[in-house]
């Protein structure tokens, strides 16, 4: 394998670049990092600057930022683990206090995400059914209360109004939390809880007010979000074991892999990914689906005369906004990515915002397109860890727009959005909107 000390690496700036949360609040500019590192070293090795004082400590790691890599390594699960080091990003203090809260483990949360074969299958299995086509069937006139419920509060704000605040993080919410069986009085802190564990990098999601916390702060806060969400979860398994329901809490509170109950750790885990990656996603492409129609006058004027065109639009959302913007791998034996020599147990980021404007399979990937076809994006990542919510997700997506098409005439900015500061999950924190009622 090719010594350490010749991998082609990132200079600094561009690498402080690749982990900076403000940078993903700044799109365009990010954007053009991820063209010129996907043109001149699209396989590149980041290591960290402190050395000469100039960045944060973190272990070094492959960034990959092609589409056709990306892809491959997502279908090779045995070749690219999700296990031992962290699935997310974290910076070297906050990997070690995640090993100190757990016992070893650098994973603050265990969950789907978190687990290789062949456990991952077997957990994955027990609410697979939950989230599939033929079962969301049976909850979409559910659904479509809820996204008309989300409109009346937007025209409630007389003509203007923030979108996010308003529309988009409260309504996948609420559906999420319906089918996990969280009572809607609930809902805000669940909400609290997802943007402190998601966006603890951002002085308005993480509730400090603060900006450029530093890096124990944010761990503490992460830490205390899951900490929160457990005891939480805790109090409703044991409601849902003395008395089971027809919910996914139900579903997990008695669930049997392998002739025994979940752990308390393993069935934490896999209630926070469902409670939170489940609704902070969604709310992201629809925040960006609603961005992207409102700079066009004409596209909603068209989509609303022609609904065909609406499965299209919240695909390319999904697409253009990317709100998973990245997951980590661990190399399980030497192997090659794009040509580039990969060593046994090296750490590798797979940054799906970086696939999915890779204009070699994307023509003009800025562009919001519709029509855009094919539109085989990354955002759900893909093989056998692709996103268990997708078909909910479009669900969601596609209700909620019928709904606002029916009862809105004409949509407008009102103000510049703003991007949530996150490396992670990212995606649209305001958008202000001025509008006319149908």
């Amino acid at each position: 394998m090719m010594p350490t000390q010749d991998r082609p690496r990132l200079d600094p700036a561009t690498a402080r670049a690749v982990i900076d949360p403000q940078s993903y609040a700044e799109w365009d500019g990010l954007l053009d990092t991820f063209d010129h590192i996907r043109t001149t070293m699209p396989v590149a090795w980041v290591e960290p600057t402190e050395a000469a004082g100039e960045g944060p400590v973190h272990p070094p790691f492959w960034l990959v930022t092609r589409y056709d890599d990306v892809m491959r390594m997502s279908k090779d699960n045995a070749t690219f683990l999700n296990n031992p080091h962290s699935v997310v990003f974290s910076l070297t203090e906050g990997i070690e206090f995640a090993k100190a809260l757990t016992g070893g483990s650098e994973h603050m949360v265990a969950s789907l995400v978190t687990f290789d074969a062949p456990i991952h299958m077997k957990y994955r299995k027990l609410t697979q059914e939950w989230f599939m086509p033929k079962n969301l069937r049976g909850v979409e006139d559910e659904i479509r209360g809820i996204a008309h419920a989300a409109v009346d509060r937007l025209l409630a704000g007389g003509g203007e109004a923030d979108f996010v605040k308003t529309v988009s993080a409260p309504y996948p919410l609420h559906v999420v939390m319906q089918i996990l069986g969280v009572p809607e009085e609930d809902e805000p802190r669940m909400l609290t809880l997802t943007q402190q564990m998601f966006g603890g990098s951002d002085e308005d999601l993480n509730q400090s007010g603060m900006k450029d916390l530093p890096v124990e702060a944010i761990t503490q806060l992460v830490a205390g979000a899951v900490k929160d969400f457990e005891a939480y979860f805790a109090k409703l398994t044991a409601e849902r074991r003395a008395n089971p329901t027809a919910d996914v809490a139900s579903t997990i509170a008695n669930a049997v892999v392998d002739g025994e109950p979940l752990n308390d750790r393993d069935m934490m885990g896999y209630y926070i990914i469902l409670a939170a990656a489940g609704h902070d996603t969604t709310s992201a492409s629809t925040a960006g689906a609603m961005l992207a129609l409102a700079q066009d006058a004409e596209q909603w004027a068209r989509v609303r005369a022609d609904r065909s065109l609406l499965p299209g639009i919240v695909e390319e959302a999904i697409r253009w906004t990317t709100p998973v913007q990245h997951f980590m791998r661990t190399a399980a034996e030497d192997t090659e990515v794009g040509g580039q020599a990969i060593a046994k147990g090296d750490w590798l980021m797979m940054n799906y915002v970086a696939a999915n404007h890779d204009p070699a399979h994307f023509d003009d990937p800025r562009r919001f397109d519709a029509a855009r076809s094919p539109n085989r994006h990354l955002a759900f990542g893909a093989g056998a860890h692709q996103c268990l919510g997708l078909h909910l997700a479009r669900l969601e997506m596609r209700i909620l727009f019928e709904a606002l098409l029916d009862r809105i005439e004409t949509v407008e900015l009102a103000g510049e959005p703003a991007r949530s500061k996150s490396t992670f999950v990212g995606g649209l924190k305001t958008l202000p909107l001025r509008f006319t009622a149908a």
